[in-house]
């Protein structure tokens, strides 16, 4: 069944593709492909975007080439509402998406989990941009699918596969502070094996801010990133894919001493199709991230922090009548954690275990039930926890109306069970390993209306978060520590709407309204912007080997007023702050000046915006900035 959805997906997609004249760019073809596209996220099974129930937001290769983006955050901020990346302590990068962070929101490289963190977020760097097919986003609880962290949401980042004979591309750019970026994606199929490679180097230089704030100077560096994916077929019915990476980081905050992020990750997954009808999966992967002191003075590097995942899968699908997919599967991951938190830099271990079982039911052609759940074990608390979900799609002619809920819930993690972590001779960080997991219901209606090349959807959410884990102050221990917290309640309203011209002109805008309540009183607070929305004009034309595509992306925030304590012991005691509303735009220009050669030019920050004051969530600009970047595929060159 799964590879019958993928070859009718493709099938569909590469006829759009041809049936459009070359000198159009194709871009209404491309919106066909993406309507066709084969989304995996939301529910395990291989589904077309507009056929799923579960809503889903798809990046393509096309609009992260079009953001000309060198991180995941510059990407995810830019093409999506209700994503703000902020700095939190010694400058470190924190998410909220809709109210839920980093630790909320489950990111996944090909469907496995991402080792590490700092301050409740990993390593964003590690995700590369280069040689990705997709991303896929799916926002609310999805635990019944994933397990712990998949309380706000999913975003899934999916490979390219290679299938041509041969390809190589280089690519560059440079831009303002000594920013530059290079990189390499090789790639060859033949007979049973094909293998992707990619290389790439980031640079940036440290550099002051404009005005006074929290803080005042960018702290700069350097990271490798070496991926490589490759597949064995050996015969028709087993598919091998295997993959290693390579990640290293360095920070410069510091004159003596470095920060260094280390990433080391692997796994090897099979899929044994019995039949059309019945297809097992079983997979195995391993993560690691370290973090050490480099001292410049002793040339010694010091590893103080160290996390390991390894973890088995294994999914079964089974398709009775053909068009109804019952998956059943479980996990097994051993977590180990070393770091200089806990008491005498020691280390922890769990072990996790879970079952899953979900039924996609397609009783009539025009609407479709999917229902399941999932029961997760953590040794190391002896915590249970179970989750469910029901989605439900009705086609009726252009209208696609879905609704679903789904729960959520987040496993107090190993540094939150153990930590013993002294905050520079201030006060003292205790962990609490009686934490109860958080957990969300979360509830979602929408609309979504698709007439040829016009697409608009909207829809409103509801989140209830219970247990949400957070730190308070102890008047007996004198020092914080981990705790629950009352009900937070997180709702609002989402809304896009897409359109695309034959003749070049697209666009893209998207809002999102999210309002956060928290009791008063408690150690918490909100910094969630109410109002967000982001914009995209793009227009595009190609003449033999000439190609030439313009894109204007901008996003709004709006302000938001929050508490901030004022007294580590005394959670009554607060102060009110605005954080401003701003926007920013950016304007890229890409010239396909020959066959495989691509010139973009890029301007960032349009219209100057400089924070007057520069807070947590305020953009690191200092300005306009431009940037150029040539991209080279040497394969096209001998194409005919």
């Amino acid at each position: 069944m799964r590879n019958t959805i993928l070859a009718l997906a493709l099938g569909i997609a590469g006829a759009g593709a041809d049936n459009v004249p070359e000198e159009q760019d194709s871009l209404d073809a491309r919106w066909n492909t993406l309507l066709n596209t084969v989304v995996i996220t939301g529910t395990r099974t291989p589904k077309l975007l507009k056929n799923s129930p579960i809503l889903t937001r798809v990046l393509s290769s096309s609009d992260i080439k079009s953001a000309d983006a060198t991180n995941i955050s510059d990407l995810l901020q830019s093409e999506l509402p209700g994503i703000e990346f902020t700095y939190s302590m010694n400058q470190q990068v924190n998410l909220n998406m809709q109210g839920f962070g980093g630790n909320s929101v489950l990111f996944l490289v090909d469907g496995e989990r991402v080792a590490g963190e700092t301050l409740d977020n990993i390593d964003y760097n590690r995700l590369n941009l280069s040689n990705v097919e997709r991303i896929e986003i799916v926002k609310g609880g999805a635990s019944a699918l994933y397990g712990s962290n998949a309380v706000g949401g999913v975003i899934n980042i999916i490979s390219k596969e290679q299938s041509q004979p041969w390809t190589l591309n280089l690519n560059g750019r440079y831009g303002a502070h000594n920013e530059q970026r290079y990189g390499a994606v090789a790639g060859f199929s033949k007979g049973i094996f094909s293998s992707a490679t990619t290389l790439q180097y980031n640079h940036i230089n440290s550099y002051n801010m404009k005005n006074e704030g929290d803080y005042t100077r960018f702290y700069g560096g350097y990271n490798w990133n070496v991926k490589e994916r490759f597949t064995v077929t050996p015969f028709s019915q087993l598919k091998l894919t295997g993959r290693l990476g390579y990640y290293f980081r360095q920070r410069n905050a510091q004159e003596s001493t470095r920060d260094r992020y280390r990433g080391f990750s692997g796994g090897l997954r099979g899929l044994y199709t019995f039949s059309h009808a019945n297809d097992l999966e079983v997979s195995y992967s391993f993560d690691q991230y370290d973090k050490s002191d480099y001292m410049v003075l002793t040339d010694k590097d010091v590893r103080k922090y160290s996390n390991v995942q390894n973890s088995v899968r294994a999914i079964y699908n089974h398709t009775f009548a053909g068009k109804h997919i019952l998956t059943v599967g479980g996990d097994v991951m051993r977590d180990y954690l070393l770091s200089y938190q806990f008491e005498n830099n020691g280390h922890k271990s769990q072990v996790t275990a879970d079952g899953m079982a979900q039924f996609d039911m397609n009783f009539f052609d025009n609407f479709n039930i999917i229902a399941g759940g999932r029961y997760d074990y953590f040794s190391e608390s002896s915590m249970k926890h179970f989750s469910s979900r029901l989605s439900l799609m009705y086609k009726l002619n252009k209208w696609n109306f879905r609704g679903s809920y789904s729960g959520g819930f987040r496993a107090p993690t190993l540094k939150e069970m153990y930590m013993n972590f002294d905050m520079a001779g201030i006060f003292m960080i205790y962990g609490n390993p009686n934490l109860k997991p958080e957990s969300s219901n979360n509830f979602q209606l929408s609309a979504e209306y698709t007439h040829r090349l016009l697409n608009f959807n909207i829809g409103t959410f509801c989140n209830l978060v219970d247990n949400r884990i957070t730190t308070a102050w102890d008047q007996t221990l004198g020092g914080q520590f981990y705790n629950n917290i009352s009900r937070v309640n997180i709702a609002g309203v989402d809304a896009n709407v897409a359109w695309k011209h034959a003749c070049g002109f697209g666009s893209r805008l998207s809002y999102i309204y999210t309002h956060e309540h928290v009791r008063k009183g408690e150690p918490y607070t909100t910094s969630t912007r109410p109002h967000t929305a982001t914009l995209r004009l793009n227009y595009g034309r190609s003449w033999n080997n000439y190609r030439f595509n313009i894109a204007l992306h901008g996003r709004a925030l709006s302000a938001v007023t929050v508490d901030e304590f004022t007294s580590l012991t005394d959670y009554s005691e607060t102060e009110k702050v605005r954080y401003p509303a701003y926007t920013m735009w950016r304007l890229n220009v890409t010239q396909g000046i020959w066959r495989g050669i691509d010139l973009t030019l890029a301007v960032d920050n349009l219209f100057n915006y400089v924070p007057k004051y520069y807070y947590s969530n305020s953009p690191t600009t200092t300005g306009t900035t431009v940037s150029v970047g040539l991209s080279v595929d040497v394969d096209k060159f001998f194409k005919k």
